[in-house]
Order: C-alpha cells, then structure tokens, then sequence
C-alpha cells in the first residue's frame, strides 16, 4: 500500500483582473487549470521529489494533500486512508514543511512557539516538554529555544520547521522547497539530514516538492516530473533524471 496516492486529481484557480475589467464584465470570469487530472503514488519509506519548474503546480498539489485548499476532483488517499472523507484521520498522520515561515509567531521564543504548535496536537504539559526536549537534541536546537523567532538565522528556522512538523510524529512528510534561502552549505547538509536522518535512520516517508535538478539529483530515490498540470513521469530517479528535458519543453520553444 502506497503512503500517498492521487487519482485523476483537478484544481482551477480564479485569475485576479484590474478592478477595471471588473467593473467592466462584473460576471466574467477567467480561470486557469493548475492541476489537470494528476495521479501520483508515493512509496512507503520512499524520499520522492516532486520536480517541476516554477509554476508547475507543486505548491498548489502539496496543499491539496495537506488539506489546506481542495481538489475540484479525483481521489487521494493517505496510508490507505480516504483523505477527503476523513481529513483528520489523514492529517493526523502528517507533517508539512513550508519553504517559509509565515506561521511561526515571530516575537515568541522557539521553544514557545513549539508548545503552541504541540497543543494543536493535543501534546500538553510535561508530554509536550519532554517531546520539544526530544526533537531539540535531535536539531542541535538546545542553545536556540530560549531566542525569539524573529533572531534566528534562515538555518536554525529550517530546523524549527522541521521539529514543529514532527511533534505529533507523523509518518509522512511534506516538503516545499525545503532548502529556499539557505547558502548552498546549509542546503547541502539539510538535504543529508533529510535523507540519512529523516528517512533512513527515522523511516519517515518524505515528498519534497523542488524546482532544483541538483537537489532532487543528490537525495531522492524516486522522482516524479509535474510539468503543464500533468506527471509526465514518476519512477527511479536514475531514469527520471533522463527525462527531465521534458519539464522545460514548452519554455524552449518560447520566443526569446
């Protein structure tokens, strides 16, 4: 059984217009079609980048799974849970790591935001101290708790996501670009932990969606290309690799 499976799965956008043509044709509407019947199945214990370029969708599909915006169609499952009948059993067994840090209070130290975050989870008192404790040894975060978010460097920040993401130990994760922000050695030594710790050492099951060839090239060990609405291929990361012209087809063929 798969961690995650998609199915046929659509989603549409509204295109924001000039209050001009608003005014002008108040009931007409533009739409673009962002994803475009998407099927996509994620091995457990898998690290599968979700390649594609900028625009391409994989922002908008990775909140979809994470259950943030909905399809307008198809079907996903999540460990074998229906997650659009039962969202909370799914989530529960989720993690989500964004590329920025906008839900993170910024004046409170990391050590308050966690507690805020692990009460979410219904992680309270000396269970949730003992968790933060756990995941601070884990990141190297024990000198950090104690500062306001807001005077963290980028790379301490990346470590409080992830701790945040794993308070509830879930068994799937979610990643969006994960290293945006970080020189290339913090990237560096992020995508080792991500691959040798979260996945190898804690078993975790990783989906991390990138537009960067040479990230997905040194961690992950299936790919799957998202192009124009569509996977265009998932598989091996040797083949996939292959195949990544694909990905910019239509932009070659763009006037200069």
């Amino acid at each position: 059984m798969p961690a995650i499976e998609l199915r046929a799965v659509r989603k549409r956008f509204t295109q924001p217009r000039p209050l001009s043509a608003i005014l002008r044709h108040p009931l007409r509407f533009e739409r673009i079609q962002v994803l475009d019947g998407v099927d996509l199945s994620v091995p457990r214990g898998s690290l599968t980048g979700l390649l594609g370029p900028n625009g391409a969708g994989k922002t908008t599909l990775l909140r979809i799974l994470a259950g943030s915006i909905s399809p307008d169609a198809g079907e996903l499952s999540l460990l074998g849970i229906d997650a659009l009948r039962h969202p909370r059993r799914a989530l529960g067994k989720l993690g989500v790591v964004l590329g920025d840090e906008r839900s993170f209070f910024w004046r409170l130290t990391a050590e308050q935001n966690l507690q805020f975050f692990a009460a979410l989870h219904d992680l309270h008192g000396k269970a949730a101290k003992q968790r933060i404790r756990e995941l601070a040894q884990r990141f190297g975060l024990e000198g950090e708790l104690g500062k306001a978010f807001r005077n963290l460097s980028t790379g301490w920040r990346h470590r409080l996501a992830l701790a945040r993401a794993l308070l509830h130990d879930p068994e799937v994760l979610l990643m969006d670009e994960p290293t945006s922000g970080l020189d290339p050695g913090a990237a560096e030594r992020a995508c080792g932990f991500i691959a040798e710790q979260l996945v190898a050492k804690m078993g975790k099951t990783v989906l991390l969606a990138t537009h960067k060839l040479d990230e997905a090239r040194q961690i992950c060990d299936r790919l799957a290309l998202l192009a124009r609405g569509h996977i265009l291929y998932q598989g091996s990361a040797s083949e996939a690799l292959a195949r990544t012209s694909e990905l910019y087809a239509d932009r070659a063929e763009e006037p200069a």
